[in-house]
């Protein structure tokens, strides 16, 4: 359909010129829309791939195996779909974007579920929301995560719409992530951590509405969406951008949020750290570390001999920290020894 009427638009618009191919249309249709006769054996496809990268997404992350997350980012095809259904919004269809945005929901639940099933098996004290790198990078996202997302999100649009380099999308499915954090969720539900899950839903839905949004102004921008046929298919395309423009000023809310406590957390155990320093100044002491945790500094410190009083450095950390602190002290001996041979 949208090919006979881009056809029958015989002054294409500048970005056009610049930008899509109006020749690459039919291909690029069929890449990203599951539907004719191969809709059954592409679906089937969907969900095969899908349950793979599951499989070694969940594993990769339960192990704390980056290169593992790695290869499942690059195996997962939920970004087809959620590609498709900007697409689709940008080309007016509202039957596409809604079978689109129903087998991105399909998936997303797939994945979830799968996640949940395959984290049963592991023996509980494997499974640890602090110390393992790959479950704890995912259920704190900050505003980098959606600055992240719109660059891959523009990036993915922009492969997709060029012929020569449509197959070039590994990079960009390394860096946004879509199925470990939903893997994360599963994991996090059969744990009962529902605040970890609430973090790793953020960061796939910042991913998400990123994708939608920046995949979508690329492919305006380019010229994908010059086939505007009626006045209330273009009420669609606003109101479908208008949604999505919503969904991205809301996560970026608590996004904001978990940045700016992230900022003040370094500023403050940067100040505890300098007046750590200051205090064993003088001394045979070193700092080793200096943790901040709910209103109590972790210290430890190197070295051997006299030290100043404990109830000194409370003074000051609380002073430079602006609240009441609890100072918790470790000293770790120091030996040296000079050898008898020359």
């Amino acid at each position: 359909m949208w090919r006979h009427i881009l056809s029958a638009n015989s002054q294409p618009t500048l970005f056009t010129k610049l930008g899509f191919d109006p020749a690459y249309l039919s291909t690029f249709e069929d890449k990203l829309f599951i539907e004719g006769p191969q809709t059954a054996r592409r679906l089937t496809t969907f969900f095969a791939l899908l349950l793979f990268a599951t499989v070694i997404a969940t594993y990769g992350v339960l192990s704390d195996s980056p290169p593992t997350v790695i290869g499942a980012m690059l195996v997962a095809p939920l970004m087809g779909p959620i590609m498709a259904t900007t697409a689709a919004v940008v080309m007016n269809s509202l039957p596409r974007a809604l079978r689109a945005l129903a087998l991105t929901l399909t998936g997303i639940g797939f994945v979830i579920l799968f996640a949940y099933l395959l984290a049963w098996v592991v023996p509980d004290v494997t499974i640890s929301f602090t110390s393992n790198g790959e479950i704890a990078s995912r259920i704190h996202p900050g505003l980098y995560a959606l600055l992240t997302a719109l660059g891959a999100g523009a990036a993915g649009a922009f492969i997709l719409s060029r012929a020569e380099i449509a197959d070039a999308l590994g990079g960009v499915a390394i860096a946004i992530s879509l199925v470990p954090p939903l893997c994360v969720v599963g994991i996090a539900l059969r744990q009962g951590q529902l605040e970890a899950a609430r973090g790793a839903s953020l960061l796939f839905l910042t991913n998400f509405l990123a994708i939608l949004f920046a995949g979508g102004m690329v492919f305006l921008i380019l010229g994908v969406g010059t086939t505007v046929v009626s006045q209330e298919q273009g009420r669609f395309r606003r109101r479908a951008f208008l949604l999505i423009v919503v969904g991205v000023v809301l996560v970026t809310v608590p996004l904001s949020l978990t940045a700016y406590q992230k900022v003040v957390s370094a500023r403050e155990n940067a100040n505890a750290t300098a007046v750590v320093e200051q205090w064993v100044a003088g001394t045979s002491y070193r700092v080793e570390t200096v943790t901040l945790n709910d209103g109590s500094v972790d210290v430890t410190v190197d070295g051997t001999g006299p030290m100043k009083p404990l109830q000194q450095l409370a003074d000051q950390l609380a002073a430079a920290l602006g609240h009441p602190v609890v100072v918790d002290l470790r000293t770790l001996p120091t030996q040296r020894v000079t050898s008898d041979t020359p």
